[in-house]
């Protein structure tokens, strides 16, 4: 009898386990996997981002274009209130209408190179040999005084190119994923990140001085390293200019190759001359900045107010179309939303897709929808749909299927997000990580104590090759990827809008300053998360 009695104990305890575990409703994945893989849109969506819009630089005509499109089609797949809506006065605009740069002394080579954003034009077409400037740090600006007026500048860089011996893309291994799934180790002592910001803002303050000797001198133009190599140009940065101030002077950012060919020359004393011109457009018809937003309705009367949102950012840089980033996120959140309306999803509560701008820039459109909507960060005074929110889910780094996601430091939904993973262990998708990550449009959310997570994703060459890059193009993108990445978003968003509760949160932040102002781009503590 006693051993009946502990059967019967053994076998309570066990249903009140079951009866305790997550819900997920195998028979709506099923669909949503047959939709999404079988009938996928995806690379349509992305094409249309990306090869017919183009670059999408926030304030820009493509991602005029880019927001326009993405709008109507949500509307045409029946979402409600698709709409741009503005978060603020961004700023002009600017868009690239010409880029020529060429050696043509000790012989004719074009130079593979990118200019910065909002860098003015050149007003025709320059021919000279440039002038080496060695620029370390604010008093090695004196020995240029003077010497400057009508010349182009070639800053010159100690980095070297050099051969790769591994591959640039590649998945996360299982040992990868194993060490990511490890809560960090603890630190000891203060961040670096203080140290790292002091590195940052005496760089920025040294580039700006230099900018303004070249200026006030009357330098023609400037030339800079890229970042990358094998004719890989990372050519993210440059900012809008102000009311009544001057526009960059036209500056390129030439590939690291050809970039140290033309500084060997000048510190051989050979003989070098180049040709260059830009062309380049200002945007001041609408300052305005736009995010893109559209909903499924909730179907439940007492949740329908209640909100899970879904998105990325849709603006770019320059250099390429943003193929990786991010309209390889945003058309995972189209596609997933058109997925649970394709296959008649009635979700308890509003599902609403959210398409950021701003964000190259400092996380600007994301940043203004949570204070207007949900709390100032300052303050933390809460709005009334603070109460009403449920979770944001993003998706921006790169092309990579969907390997798991950051929990953001927020224990209470790894049960959950752990029941959301399982039926797609045989997508790869397995992993839940304590840690934080930065970089992107949920630390909007999180700042204000509002459940915000990022996908953990295979970096594929993201970080090598297409990261604002001219390099980011649609060649880059794994469609299957995509598709996977799809399938697992609305999977996490759809059970996440049917819970009994909303998604268990974070305790509430102190107010606090922000750290970085608005527009301005810099190191985040957690770094984005394109690595493990």
């Amino acid at each position: 009898m006693r051993r009946i009695a502990q059967l019967l104990i053994l076998v309570g305890a066990a249903a009140s386990v079951l009866h305790a575990e997550e819900p997920v409703d195998l028979g709506m994945i099923h669909r949503i996997k047959a939709e999404g893989l079988g009938n996928s849109q995806a690379f349509e969506i992305l094409r249309n981002l990306t090869d017919v819009s183009g670059p999408r630089l926030t304030g820009s005509p493509g991602l005029q274009k880019a927001s326009q499109w993405s709008r109507d089609k949500l509307g045409e797949w029946g979402l409600v209130n698709a709409q741009l809506e503005p978060w603020g006065e961004f700023g002009v605009g600017w868009s690239l209408e010409k880029s020529y740069l060429a050696m043509t002394q000790p012989y004719y080579q074009p130079l593979i190179a990118t200019p910065s954003a909002w860098t003015a034009g050149s007003g025709g077409l320059i021919r000279g040999t440039p002038m080496l400037l060695k620029i370390e740090e604010a008093a090695d600006l004196e020995k240029y005084k003077g010497k400057l007026a009508g010349q182009i500048v070639l800053i010159s860089t100690d980095r070297e190119a050099d051969t790769h011996f591994q591959p640039d893309a590649r998945r996360r291994s299982a040992e990868d994923l194993e060490e990511l799934a490890l809560a960090p180790e603890p630190r000891g002592g203060p961040s670096n990140f203080a140290q790292r910001r002091r590195q940052w803002r005496a760089r920025a303050k040294l580039r700006e001085e230099t900018e303004k000797l070249l200026r006030a001198e009357g330098a023609l133009a400037v030339l800079q390293a890229g970042r990358g190599q094998h004719g890989t140009v990372f050519a993210s940065g440059g900012r809008p200019p102000k009311e009544g101030q001057e526009p960059n002077l036209p500056t390129l950012v030439v590939a690291l190759e050809h970039f140290k060919h033309m500084q060997r020359l000048l510190e051989n004393e050979s003989p070098l001359e180049i040709e260059l011109e830009l062309q380049t457009r200002f945007h001041r018809d609408d300052l305005q900045a736009y995010n893109v937003v559209a909903e499924i309705p909730g179907s439940d009367p007492a949740l329908a107010q209640e909100v899970v949102m879904l998105g990325g950012h849709i603006d770019s840089w320059h250099a390429g179309t943003g193929a990786t980033d991010n309209a390889a996120g945003v058309a995972v959140a189209m596609e997933a939303v058109r997925i649970l309306k394709a296959i008649d999803a009635r979700p308890r509560r509003t599902i609403r897709i959210a398409l950021w701008s701003g964000e190259e820039q400092g996380l600007l459109g994301s940043r203004a929808y949570v204070e207007k909507h949900f709390a100032d960060r300052k303050t933390m005074t809460l709005r009334p749909a603070h109460h009403d929110f449920s979770a944001y889910f993003n998706l921006d780094n790169g092309t990579g299927k969907i390997r798991g996601i950051y929990l953001q430091e927020n224990d209470a939904v790894r049960p959950i997000f752990e029941a959301y993973l399982k039926p797609f262990e045989d997508l790869a998708a397995t992993t839940l990580a304590i840690r934080n990550t930065g970089g992107t449009d949920h630390l909007s959310f999180d700042r204000v104590g509002l459940p915000g997570f990022q996908f953990i994703q295979d970096p594929i060459d993201y970080s090598t090759r297409t990261h604002h890059s001219n390099m980011d193009l649609s060649d880059h993108v794994q469609e299957a990827d995509l598709m996977q990445a799809s399938v697992i978003m609305a999977s996490f968003v759809y059970h996440a809008a049917m819970r009994d509760e909303k998604l268990p949160r974070k305790p509430l932040p102190k107010p606090e300053e922000e750290a970085v102002p608005a527009g301005v781009t810099e190191p985040v503590a957690a770094g984005r998360s394109s690595s493990p």
